[in-house]
């Protein structure tokens, strides 16, 4: 037996135990360039396709002897490599489906017009280049994350930004310094921070989570400190603190800046004296648990500000981090891609193997406000509404710049500008949900009670939602 060989890339094999079929669809072809091979039966095209490699097959499904059915399944280990384009006459559609079952990439009906023959030949030359593109990606993908610490795996990109983040990241792990990560909300920072946690010594115990702007600014202490049974109404049962439950392990406080100014001086005084006193005790146990904290916001604007406390500042930034906004680092994208294609397939028991060109280009060209988060986000939903093997389609938001009206062109008042621009997003947001002010404040990114008061503030009117 002849060893396999890949041929160019239109090489094609018409089968079909028609004689007038084959030379004119013989025809067709090389007149497009194609370079065509001959089989009058199934017998003959196993033969074939046991000798070589073609980029693309012509099979007619109802042959004498082997059928273009029979032909599949007994050449299905063959032609892994190849597109199987079925053709049958109007009789036999239900065969030809059973034969896309079996592997076949799609099927023409007889009679057909000359351009339907090209046209699938070309739409299988666009799936198969998606594909390959597509697998590139994945051993990019691969490739980027070999000898990276497998507790920075889930961080994808091998930019030089990415690359010197991790790097950093690595170097943090093993000390038991306090870590601030800073970025743009959807960058990652606690993807980040659950990596530094797994490279440390403290990886065998846990890492806590909280999202500061999630807990209700009356619990906050009680959540952080615990609290002793009677401690207040409804504290039926002695609780732990989220700063013991983390005991030897590492707590981290997302989105940090959300945190009121007088429960800044007492945790001030936690991380200063390692231990803590729960509400409604008399004594204080001691803690130990590594810091790591995040936000979006800019804490030094808000440090200068005297929203956030210079000495807590201080104590928290032993090291920092910034990740980089997904705009500045865009060659990431492919990769990126691959990887959430991966993990909604894996999810949707979906098969979507590449993204488009024009897709790919539409990804490109935007600026990301949302970051990493936004992106997924887009690539889900294009997943789920995907009709083929590659998604076509991206829900990529059209970027709009709000114009001022001329009255406001004069005023040239950064503070006033920022209190309309917040009562518009708040107005905005409240409508979008229509009146839950919960989803709203998630929508904000800000804590509940946060936006009560500024609803107040600003005497915005909210749509009447009873579930709220």
């Amino acid at each position: 037996m002849k060893a396999k060989m890949k041929m160019n890339m239109k090489n094609i094999l018409l089968v079909d135990d028609e004689a007038n079929m084959r030379h004119m669809l013989r025809a067709l072809l090389s007149r497009r360039g194609y370079q065509v091979e001959e089989a009058a039966s199934g017998e003959a095209a196993l033969t074939l396709v046991a000798e070589r490699v073609f980029d693309a097959i012509l099979c007619d499904v109802k042959m004498p002897g082997v059928g273009g059915l029979e032909f599949l399944r007994r050449a299905k280990e063959q032609l892994a490599a190849t597109t199987v384009i079925m053709m049958s006459a109007y009789g036999n559609i239900e065969l030809a489906v059973e034969a896309m079952r079996e592997g076949a990439y799609d099927f023409i009906a007889k009679p057909f017009q000359p351009d339907e023959i090209i046209l699938t030949l070309k739409k299988a030359e666009e799936r198969e280049n998606l594909r390959r593109e597509n697998q590139r990606l994945r051993d990019e993908l691969l490739q980027a994350m070999d000898g990276k610490n497998a507790t920075f795996s889930s961080l994808i990109g091998a930019s030089e930004s990415m690359r010197k983040l991790v790097a950093l990241a690595e170097k943090i792990a093993p000390y038991n310094a306090a870590v601030l990560i800073t970025g743009e909300s959807g960058t990652g920072k606690e993807l980040i921070a659950q990596g530094i946690h797994a490279a440390s010594p403290r990886r065998d115990k846990a890492i806590v989570s909280v999202n500061c702007a999630s807990i209700p600014e009356h619990l906050l202490e009680s959540e952080f400190f615990g609290h002793r049974k009677g401690a207040f109404t409804g504290a039926d049962r002695d609780r732990k603190g989220l700063f013991e439950e983390a005991m030897g392990g590492s707590l981290f406080l997302d989105e940090i800046a959300e945190l009121p100014l007088n429960l800044q001086g007492k945790l001030l005084r936690v991380l200063q004296e390692n231990e803590v006193r729960p509400l409604g005790s008399t004594r204080t146990r001691k803690v130990d648990a590594r810091i790591i904290a995040a936000t979006s916001k800019n804490l030094v604007q808000m440090r200068d500000q005297g929203l956030f406390r210079e000495d807590l500042f201080y104590r928290l930034n032993v090291m920092g981090i910034n990740v980089p906004p997904l705009r500045d680092r865009k060659e990431d994208i492919p990769m990126l891609c691959a990887f959430f294609l991966q993990k909604f397939n894996r999810l949707f028991t979906t098969d979507v193997e590449s993204i488009s060109p024009e897709a790919m280009r539409r990804l490109q060209a935007y600026d990301w406000p949302g970051n990493v988060r936004e992106l997924e986000n887009v690539i889900q939903r294009g997943m789920v509404l995907a009709e083929g093997h590659a998604l076509e389609h991206v829900a990529v938001p059209e970027r709009r710049i709000a114009r001022q009206n001329d009255d406001d062109s004069e005023n040239l008042s950064l503070k006033e500008a920022r209190k309309k621009l917040e009562a518009r997003l708040i107005a905005r947001a409240l409508a979008r949900v229509k009146g839950n002010r919960s989803k709203a404040a998630i929508l904000l990114e800000i804590s509940y009670p946060s936006l009560l008061e500024k609803i107040k503030s600003h005497r915005i009117e909210v749509p009447e939602n009873p579930g709220d």
